[in-house]
């Protein structure tokens, strides 16, 4: 059963309405997957990322909600940012934005992985607040399934209390 949260991600989805926003950018729901069973069964909420002055699609985040030895690699959130909005920091504002999500799946916490020379989303990190917990060895198994690096820094990030 979905919760609401999920059902006003598909309804913003199909109205093509931002769900969150900012002066800088808005939060379009573009994909939402239910239980993924190669996700250990979590569910996918897929955002894009949209430049409030131009309206473009400047790149997307999304959230994987759920825990399993996949997520353990992969992190409940994931993002990138196209070459020609890069350096405005709408990764952090994205993962800012995106909190009311996992205080509405009552998490406390979430996982965001890096690569171990990716400079930028290592900064994101530390900027957001995350700990780094771990650099990790991705198995062969998840490295091929996923397509991600064989090495993962994993990234705690406290979720606040609010609304």
């Amino acid at each position: 059963m979905k919760r609401p949260i999920e059902k006003l991600f598909v309804r913003c989805g199909r109205r093509r309405e931002w769900m969150y926003f900012n002066e800088s950018i808005a939060l379009l729901p573009r994909e939402y997957y239910g239980q993924l069973s190669q996700l250990d069964d979590a569910c996918s909420l897929i955002f894009d990322i949209v430049d409030v002055e131009t309206e473009r699609v400047a790149g997307e985040i999304a959230l994987r909600m759920g825990e399993g030895p996949a997520m353990f690699y992969l992190g409940h959130v994931g993002y990138h940012v196209d070459p020609p909005f890069q350096g405005r920091h709408y990764a952090l504002q994205a993962c800012q934005l995106v909190m009311p999500v996992f205080r509405q799946f009552d998490m406390r916490t979430f996982v965001i992985t890096t690569d171990v020379d990716n400079h930028p989303s290592i900064r994101t990190c530390e900027h957001l607040g995350c700990v780094l917990e771990s650099t990790v060895d991705v198995p062969l198994w998840c490295s091929a399934e996923f397509m991600i690096s064989r090495r993962k820094r994993r990234y705690i990030c406290r979720v606040p209390d609010g609304e």
